[in-house]
């Protein structure tokens, strides 16, 4: 069996990745119903900070259910998102979001060293996700203050 592969433009590789975010955003059910793993190929990887790499739909099935229990809502502000294309099958976008984590709420910019500001380099190729690495502060509520001093004494509206 031959190797086919099907070529994408810049703008079918950001269509897949907004309908993942979307996704996300709606409890992980694409805009046609189907599940966000769908969007995966069977071998992808997902990196989340503090979880680790996720190999795979049955791995990456893991990472989003232990990451999305701790959240509540989350809404990714998509008319802010700054797109960066490298002319490949990787690219990354960068944006904010805001909703609520079990520990409380957030947004992004408040305050302006909170949670809500983040960054994903997407491989998509054949119209699947083959590699998504997620980099964000994890830390939604802003409660580790113990380990970071900077952020002692601040409070939420700095």
């Amino acid at each position: 069996m031959a190797l086919t592969r099907q070529t994408m433009t810049d703008e079918q590789r950001k269509s897949v990745a907004l309908e993942y975010l979307k996704a996300y955003d709606n409890g992980g059910v694409t805009s046609t119903g189907g599940s966000i793993l769908d969007l995966f190929a069977s071998d992808a990887q997902v990196y989340f900070p503090k979880w680790g790499l996720a190999n795979g739909k049955d791995e990456i099935g893991k990472l989003f259910g232990e990451v999305g229990s701790r959240g509540k809502s989350i809404r990714h502000d998509y008319a802010g998102f700054n797109w960066i294309f490298t002319g490949t099958d990787l690219f990354a976008c960068e944006g904010t979001s805001h909703g609520e984590h079990a520990d409380g709420p957030w947004r992004a910019g408040v305050p302006e060293w909170g949670a809500g500001r983040w960054c994903d380099v997407f491989e998509v190729r054949d119209f699947l996700i083959q590699r998504c690495f997620i980099y964000l502060d994890p830390d939604y509520a802003g409660k580790d203050t113990a380990r970071y001093p900077w952020l002692a004494g601040r409070g939420t509206d700095n």
